[in-house]
């Protein structure tokens, strides 16, 4: 039996001919979010997408094909999908039985461009671009798959998967190959942009991932664009315990070497979460002497069985700041 991951209608994508251009970097179900807000108010929207990824369908399609993970680029695809057609339903499907199982059938088309295409997966993307019908571009971050390794309370743990389940602190990542610079299209991009929007999403295996990769941090020094910080709702056990808004952005500094100021945008009410997780805190003082301004909103999708970002919401207060 198969069953669909994403509705298929969105009252969100309306590109305005005179919004800013928008460039969201990340991965997973956060930069979805970020992503069908800004349809909201943006004239161009680019998706800048981490390919480290080594769970799940993703993860065993990289390792069978030898193809950067399809999973992230994917979920992107959808959420710049603007009609509910027979091909956003098909990528939107993943399977729940037989020697198929637990793949989706986005990623199972996406891997089988990339092999009728001659082993381009960025050509693969832009024709599953086309034939969705989406609004805006989706660039991986890299041309090829990037493996995740990172330090966590001494100890060296290897992959996206296990980072994500390990608990302590992490004071180290690295990618590899270490020598695949980031894809021309995500610098142009990035450079190009009015607004530059981080997170939210994983903070070391969606958003620093994607920032670590070599030329993304100088494109994002450089970069004339409005960069603004999504803050997380609450942390994430095994990547963000006990961490506030102030320790992740201090962790892209120190860990990422991104060094950058902005606006923060945050969650403004209490939200209600089991321990060990708690929402993300945000101390005024300490990120204004970060150099960071703070724009708070109520921002949590009422709706929603997890607390996550309301693209609507969301997108109303991304769209009130001036480029």
């Amino acid at each position: 039996m198969t069953t669909p991951e994403t509705s298929l209608e969105s009252d969100l994508l309306q590109l305005t001919d005179d919004g800013p251009r928008v460039v969201a970097i990340g991965g997973g179900h956060g930069l979805a979010q970020a992503l069908e807000a800004a349809l909201s108010y943006a004239s161009h929207v680019t998706a800048i997408v981490t390919v480290g990824d080594d769970g799940g369908s993703s993860g065993r399609l990289t390792s069978a094909l030898e193809i950067p993970p399809p999973g992230d680029i994917r979920q992107c695809l959808l959420a710049l999908s603007p009609e509910p057609t027979v091909f956003r339903e098909l990528f939107a499907y993943r399977f729940e039985s037989t020697d198929v199982a637990g793949h989706s059938l986005g990623n199972l088309m996406l891997a089988a461009l990339t092999e009728l295409l001659g082993d381009d997966f960025d050509t693969a993307v832009r024709v599953a671009s086309g034939m969705l019908g989406t609004v805006g571009e989706v660039v991986p971050v890299a041309r090829q798959s990037l493996h995740l390794q990172a330090v966590i309370d001494g100890q060296l743990v290897d992959g996206q998967a296990a980072i994500t389940k390990t608990r302590g602190t992490l004071t180290e990542m690295r990618l590899f190959p270490e020598d695949e610079w980031a894809n021309p299209q995500a610098i142009e991009a990035v450079q190009s942009a009015d607004q530059i929007l981080i997170g939210p999403g994983s903070l070391f295996t969606s958003v620093m991932a994607a920032l670590l990769v070599p030329g993304m941090a100088d494109a994002l020094h450089s970069a004339p664009g409005h960069v603004i910080f999504i803050c997380n709702l609450v942390t994430q056990d095994g990547e963000t315990l006990g961490m506030t808004c102030a320790d992740h952005l201090e962790a892209l500094r120190r860990i990422g070497g991104v060094e950058v100021t902005g606006t923060i945008v945050a969650h403004q009410a209490e939200i209600d979460i089991e321990p060990p997780l708690e929402q993300v805190r945000v101390d005024r003082v300490d990120l204004s002497g970060m150099g960071w301004d703070v724009v708070e909103a109520g921002l949590v999708d009422s709706q929603a069985d997890w607390p996550q970002h309301d693209p609507i919401r969301l997108g109303q207060v991304l769209g009130s700041f001036e480029n």
